[in-house]
């Protein structure tokens, strides 16, 4: 350091100034927290206060997987036990009068899970051609069977009954080596019939021995072993947060995990915090407003209508069209939230080939409409003022409106109420399709868009159709 002693020996006040400032600066650097080293507080202002991460909005679709031991009954609902033993409901009681024998329990279900024919290659390779860039597994549902070997689940679990086989280690490989999906886990804080959750729950909740020897315990175990993406909680049986100690466990979650950088929460953590703490809103199963929120949300939903695990007694009625299901995706979109599609896996580890179809049209649609959906904001209008079934995203770097609409008009024009356009500089383009289109505009508002009958071989697709709108306001 042969300047600094320069100046201290024979330098100005003026120099020895300088390196005092200077020395100073770089203390207070050092000092300074970096905005990456935000610490949150175990409350919920603190809580969410934090930014959602960036990768959850463009997402837009995610796969949710609903698999666990009620996939060997797959009779009904994936409830099937507490509708069997709890509610005792006449179906339930009758089905299994008739096809096991007296005095089978629920856990005698637990050998016959036996997922001989999972592949999560395969299962991987299925959810990334449906375009999708996030998946939920049901590492735990409310039977309190896990799909890992935990430590908190003795005898309970998939490494120790059953297959035999981490079920959460092998998707989250396969995910993560043949994918670019994040992948994301669901855990249920509660358990039906946990005598320890049940002894609490007597006690009004005064007494907190379930959470904090089994639920906080396999939070911390699924989040230091698998490092999800997202931790989409469910079941808060009725306890409120401070019962599930919830704020304490995320702010572990957002300060110090290994995954404190990047995980995506939800808000089903106790009761009272669903639509209002939280990552992101769910709001209810199958939730979708149909307008603009002021916070990010999730539609989670079912393609069999009925019941998020597999059902043997499922109609063909049941389950969603692919045209349904792409309308649910545009208009979820539209108004600002993400779609979570759910499949049923069999007891067996097969997806059913009616929704590996779902799926697989689905990605078809995206491959060519994927602009107007994926890295989208919403509009400042979310449909269309003049002709039904429009729904409208948006691209503001890029300054384009994308307008999808599910009915081609055999007039050969479509009419939309909402872009205002400018002659010379707004240009309208249908995704799939190599050349401009005309348009006019209409009076006040609005503008007509000439689509003419396109020839088969340059007909992008079924299903829907994305126009995409530069420079209109």
């Amino acid at each position: 350091m042969p300047g600094l002693r320069g100046a201290a020996a024979g330098g100005s006040p003026l120099g020895l100034l300088s390196c005092f400032c200077f020395c100073f600066f770089l203390l207070l650097l050092l000092l300074l927290p970096g905005p990456s080293s935000a610490r949150y507080e175990p409350t919920w202002e603190s809580l969410d206060s934090r930014p959602l991460p960036a990768w959850f909005d463009g997402a837009k679709l995610g796969i949710f997987i609903h698999w666990g031991l009620f996939s060997v009954p797959s009779f009904g609902s994936e409830w099937f036990w507490w509708y069997w033993q709890k509610e005792k409901r006449d179906a339930y009681v009758t089905f299994m009068k008739k096809n096991y024998p007296p005095g089978f329990t629920y856990e005698d279900f637990g050998p016959l899970f036996t997922a001989e024919f999972f592949d999560a290659n395969q299962w991987a390779d299925i959810f990334s051609a449906s375009g999708a860039k996030y998946i939920v597994l049901t590492s735990k549902h409310h039977e309190g069977f896990t799909l890992w070997g935990s430590k908190y689940s003795w005898a309970w679990n998939s490494v120790d009954v059953g297959p035999r086989r981490d079920i959460v280690a092998e998707l989250a490989s396969s995910i993560r080596n043949r994918t670019t999906l994040h992948f994301g886990l669901y855990h249920s804080l509660f358990e039906w019939f946990n005598p320890l959750f049940l002894d609490d729950a007597a006690s009004m909740f005064m007494k907190n021995q379930f959470p904090y020897h089994k639920t906080l315990p396999e939070l911390y175990e699924i989040v230091n072993k698998y490092h999800p993406e997202i931790l989409w909680s469910d079941g808060d049986g009725d306890a409120p947060d401070t019962y599930w100690n919830s704020t304490g466990f995320l702010a572990w979650l957002y300060n110090d995990s290994p995954v404190r950088d990047k995980i995506v929460t939800n808000d089903r953590w106790g009761a009272g915090t669903i639509c209002k703490h939280g990552g992101y809103y769910t709001c209810a199963d199958r939730y979708n407003p149909g307008h603009l929120l002021s916070h990010k949300w999730e539609n989670c939903m079912t393609i069999d209508k009925q019941s998020w695990g597999y059902r043997r007694n499922a109609q063909f009625s049941d389950y969603l069209t692919i045209e349904e299901l792409i309308k649910e995706l545009v208009e979820t979109v539209s108004c600002g939230g993400n779609l979570l599609v759910n499949v049923g896996p069999t007891h067996d580890g097969r997806i059913p080939v009616i929704f590996e179809e779902r799926l697989r049209q689905m990605g078809t649609w995206l491959a060519i409409n994927e602009d107007g959906i994926f890295n989208t904001k919403p509009w400042r209008a979310q449909n269309d003022s003049c002709t039904h079934g429009i729904w409208y995203t948006f691209k503001p770097n890029e300054d384009i409106v994308y307008a999808i609409f599910f009915n081609w008009p055999t007039s050969g024009t479509l009419m939309l109420g909402e872009p205002r356009g400018v002659l010379g500089k707004t240009k309208v383009a249908l995704l799939g399709y190599a050349e401009s289109l005309p348009w006019f505009p209409l009076e006040k508002k609005g503008i007509i868009v000439a689509i003419s009958q396109l020839s088969f071989n340059k007909f992008p697709h079924r299903w829907g159709w994305t126009l995409a709108i530069t420079h209109a306001s």
